[in-house]
């Protein structure tokens, strides 16, 4: 049976002492759990893939970056796929990547645009973010390559479909604004 947490808070209000911090972030956000026959709470598969993902997503695009997170939350064969880059697969080609990646670009960030949609394994989260190149030559980009230092800035959106598996991210899969991005740091040119 659905419950809200609502009733958890008014009762730990009165008592004087409030939630665990982690029930009312999940308050905060509306977050429905299931009530097992024990009585305990639990959320739904999809609410729990949700937060895994939100866990990957502020630590693995936000800034600061964690990059503990990807032991912690990719599988060991995790599939990161985006137009921009060549597709990456394992924990460490995802973690080489996103080191690259945060060395060319120090100020590096994304954040979500929208909130998060799961259905069964599979999350769906519209973002937006960038940075500013003041690092490294950086090589990686499909469609060319920067100087070091470049100074150029970069500022687009995207959509990424998540599968996880286990608690795992098994898949990260973006359909981003590229050419935005592209233009901007003047590797593609405006017709």
């Amino acid at each position: 049976m659905l419950t809200l947490l609502g009733p958890l808070h008014a009762i730990a209000a009165r008592r004087g002492d409030g939630l665990r911090p982690e029930l009312a972030g999940l308050l905060e956000r509306g977050v429905k759990a299931l009530r097992t026959a024990s009585g305990e709470m639990k959320m739904s598969r999809e609410q729990d893939n949700k937060a895994i993902v939100g866990r990957w997503f502020d630590g693995f695009w936000g800034n600061p970056w964690n990059p503990q997170i990807i032991d912690e939350l990719a599988a060991p064969n995790m599939l990161l796929q985006y137009s921009l880059h060549a597709p990456r697969r394992g924990r460490d080609d995802v973690r080489n990547f996103m080191v690259d990646f945060r060395a060319a670009f120090p100020n590096l960030k994304f954040w979500g645009a929208a909130d998060l949609i799961a259905e069964g394994d599979y999350v769906v989260g519209r973002w937006e973010g960038g940075g500013t190149h003041t690092g490294p030559a950086f090589s990686d980009f499909l469609a060319g390559s920067l100087p070091t230092a470049s100074g150029r800035k970069m500022h687009f959106t995207g959509t990424t479909v998540l599968r996880v598996e286990n608690g795992k991210i098994a898949e990260e899969v973006g359909l981003d604004d590229g050419v935005a991005a592209l233009t901007q740091l003047g590797i593609l040119k405006a017709a």
